[in-house]
């Protein structure tokens, strides 16, 4: 089962528990992201073993390499001296060395690849982590704005606002019956001096162009016509 095949039946599994308690969606989030956090340092953990691996093999092929060298310096030396069964001998040896050498030579590459892989896996979750970060703040921005207006929808729809409002206008409608009552106790009142004198003054100004006007009709009926 792959790293990612398996972080995702965790998150599956979980996500599903959750939703089954119908528990908060922020706690979903920062499930996501726990449980991509927690894969993520068992992939490097792994990273880390196949790393040591390598150093362990490449040692040991090199010390192989050193005993293939001298197995065949020793069998060149038994030829040399006239020792064909000790030639033969350190031949078997190294051809023992060898087969050795091969197979961890093998292990190395297997070790080699899977190694590759979860530096790509490292990579990709990481590209995912990050992107999970920046998504969970706006998710939760989200959430919280939808709530508000969860909340404001029910204030709104609430029997208690409506009976509120309705409080309100009888309330002012009695403010205005008030200001009516006061508004007819000037109703025929006495006007004040300032009317008073207002009404004066504009008595006389037209009384004063009457009279100019008057006096105008009389000279022009006075003058006499070309005829007379």
């Amino acid at each position: 089962m792959g790293i990612f095949t398996r972080f995702s039946d965790i998150v599956n599994s979980n996500i599903n528990a959750i939703l089954d308690k119908a528990e908060d969606p922020e706690k979903i989030v920062r499930l996501m992201i726990q449980e991509m956090e927690d894969t993520l340092v068992e992939v490097r953990s792994a990273a880390a073993r196949s790393i040591a691996d390598k150093k362990d093999l490449n040692r040991k092929i090199e010390t192989f390499d050193r005993d293939l060298r001298d197995w065949d310096q020793r069998a060149e030396l038994a030829i040399r001296k006239g020792r064909e069964d000790l030639a033969k001998a350190a031949l078997v040896e190294k051809s023992r060395v060898t087969a050795a050498v091969e197979v961890l030579k093998q292990d190395y590459l297997a070790v080699d690849e899977g190694l590759a892989k979860l530096n790509e896996d490292i990579a990709r979750l990481e590209s995912k982590l990050d992107d999970a970060k920046v998504r969970q703040k706006a998710l939760l921005a989200r959430h919280k704005t939808a709530n508000s207006r969860l909340a404001a929808r029910k204030k709104i729809h609430d029997y208690k606002i409506d009976d509120a409002m309705v409080r309100f206008e009888q309330y002012t409608r009695r403010i205005d019956d008030v200001e009516g009552r006061v508004e007819a106790y000037d109703l025929g009142l006495p006007k004040d001096l300032n009317h008073e004198f207002a009404g004066l003054e504009a008595e006389e100004s037209v009384k004063d162009e009457l009279d100019a006007l008057k006096q105008r009709v009389a000279a022009d009926n006075k003058t006499p016509t070309a005829a007379e």
